[in-house]
């Protein structure tokens, strides 16, 4: 079986100017690995009939009804010259329709894997084929911990997150907008969310993508912090653009992806589907809808840079038909993540999907149930960048500390599963049984004695005592240790070093930023 590994070995010169920008030359006490690569095959739910059978009604989507473009008549042309047929439907709103197989010839330039480096070489990550990236959660207005309950997020709690990603070692990637920092203007938050992310963490991370003008301001600060000449050719952002189900998409979203793909950065391509609201209620069709959107975002990027990266995107979501709200964590949307893997590995694309969901409003029992169905869903489908990897509450509405907390502890088994094992003459154990014979313990056996330090994960947060013990230390369950937990790691956190003229330029960029605009507070 293979086995989780590190990343590959940049060039002396790569690492000389990781190094001079502080970033270290490989050395990360955090991380135990800089991304999984897996040891165990993906879950092929779907047979090949029923595959061609949603991928024909993925194409009579986009050839029968097409995808509406809005405000980005330069988007539209790119489209129009590749060879789709343009209707205008009103005044700056497009209607393009695709022949069948159109979209698919237009992402044959696209990578099938890519790195995305991070200011610390160690912590650069692949994405594609058989790695796996695990980042936290993303987008949530509010916060919670059960010490002050929920509250709207802040630029203190955002770099919180940051650091807790950076100190987890089951984590790979600083994530983009953990929490909405919501005490800092609209306009300029982006810029205080980026410089967080390459102040407290030395991970790879997501750039905005709210307006072109902040896509455009989270490259310039890679430039700053990379060098630009290593941008042009290289990954070192990301953005994550969603569509407008159904069948939409919008000018900002277009302009951001063209801004990130002129740049030879990194996009996420997803449709939020709400079964029943905005996607077909039965889950083949919301699979097709989905293919349909996800593809036809990501082939834009090839227009704008062949080769640039992308990864296609599912966000499948069921509904409770009695109320309208979405759910998360049920196994309908599970199952559509396993096609989704088939489809992604069908098209040689990486997958971005599921992740850590939950609507509990608490990190409680309900929680780590919905958490688990989903999760366990993205690492069986061959997903390669799992976002919502922790944190995730209240329908993505709540960014929960001690959910963070337990979340990453998850991932850290699913590390362990993900890996797989070996099987040998030793991992067989047969002079383990020989040593005792029938009847005898193994405890103090020598295989037992070689191996007992590494054979089973070690839960950072489970309480495997007997009652009596665990009842005499207080009764505590999970959600009390793990607000403990947070709260001693960010007395213990250290940042990363980062070079001072680096930081010093970024700074100046970010000050020369917001002084050229006024606050705007929506």
């Amino acid at each position: 079986m293979a086995m989780d590994n590190v990343a590959p070995r940049r060039g002396r010169a790569r690492s000389e100017r990781q190094a001079a920008r502080g970033g270290g030359t490989g050395q990360n006490l955090h991380l135990v690995v800089p991304y999984i690569t897996r040891g165990i095959p993906s879950y092929d739910l779907l047979g090949e009939e029923n595959l061609i059978r949603i991928e024909a009604t993925a194409d009579r989507i986009l050839a029968e009804i097409g995808i509406e473009f809005r405000d980005d008549p330069e988007t539209v042309d790119l489209f129009r010259r590749a060879g789709g047929k343009v209707s205008q439907t009103s005044e700056n709103i497009w209607r393009i329709r695709f022949e069948p197989g159109l979209i698919r010839s237009i992402l044959k330039t696209a990578p099938e894997r890519f790195t995305q480096h991070a200011r610390n070489p160690a912590n650069s990550v692949e994405i594609g084929t058989d790695a796996t990236v695990f980042a936290p959660s993303y987008g949530s207005p509010f916060v919670m911990d059960l010490d002050k309950g929920r509250r709207y997020g802040t630029i203190e709690d955002f770099r919180n997150f940051v650091k807790l990603a950076q100190s987890s070692p089951w984590l790979h990637h600083s994530g983009g907008t953990i929490c909405e920092p919501t005490d800092i203007p609209v306009n300029k938050r982006h810029l205080d969310m980026v410089y967080s992310h390459i102040r407290f963490s030395d991970r790879a991370f997501l750039g905005s993508i709210t307006a072109p003008e902040r896509a455009a301001d989270s490259i310039e600060m890679c430039r700053l912090l990379f060098g630009a000449d290593f941008v042009d050719t290289n990954c070192v952002i990301m953005g994550n653009f969603n569509t407008t189900s159904p069948l939409v998409l919008d000018g900002v979203t277009t302009e951001g992806i063209r801004i990130y793909a002129a740049a030879n950065q990194g996009s996420i391509h997803l449709p939020f589907l709400l079964g029943g609201a905005v996607s077909p209620v039965t889950l083949p069709g919301a699979i097709a809808q989905n293919l349909a959107e996800t593809l036809t975002s990501a082939a834009l990027t090839q227009l704008v840079r062949p080769g640039a990266p992308v990864i296609m995107a599912s966000f499948l979501t069921s509904m409770s038909m009695r109320s309208g709200s979405p759910g998360f964590g049920t196994p309908e949307p599970a199952l559509g993540s396993l096609v989704m893997g088939q489809l992604a590995r069908r098209a040689r694309l990486p997958l971005r999907c599921a992740g850590n969901f939950a609507t509990s409003k608490l990190p409680d029992g309900q929680a780590m149930q919905q958490s688990m169905m989903s999760m366990l869903s993205a690492v069986q489908c061959g997903a390669n960048y799992i976002l919502h990897s922790a944190g995730f509450l209240d329908g993505l509405l709540s960014m929960s500390y001690e959910k963070f907390m337990m979340d990453a502890d998850m991932c850290g088994a699913l590390h362990a599963y993900l890996k797989g094992f070996e099987v040998n003459e030793d991992t067989l154990g047969f002079e383990a049984l020989a040593e005792g014979g029938p009847g005898g313990h193994m405890f103090g056996a020598q295989h037992t004695l070689r191996h007992y330090q590494t054979a089973y994960w070690d839960s950072g947060l489970n309480d495997d005592q007997p009652w009596e013990t665990w009842d005499e230390q207080g009764g505590e369950d999970q959600m009390i240790r793990a607000n403990r937990q947070w709260k001693k790691v960010l007395r213990e956190y250290q940042p990363p070093a980062l070079d001072a003229a680096t930081d010093e330029a970024i700074c100046d960029f970010i000050a020369r930023r917001k002084a050229s605009m006024v606050d705007a507070w929506y």
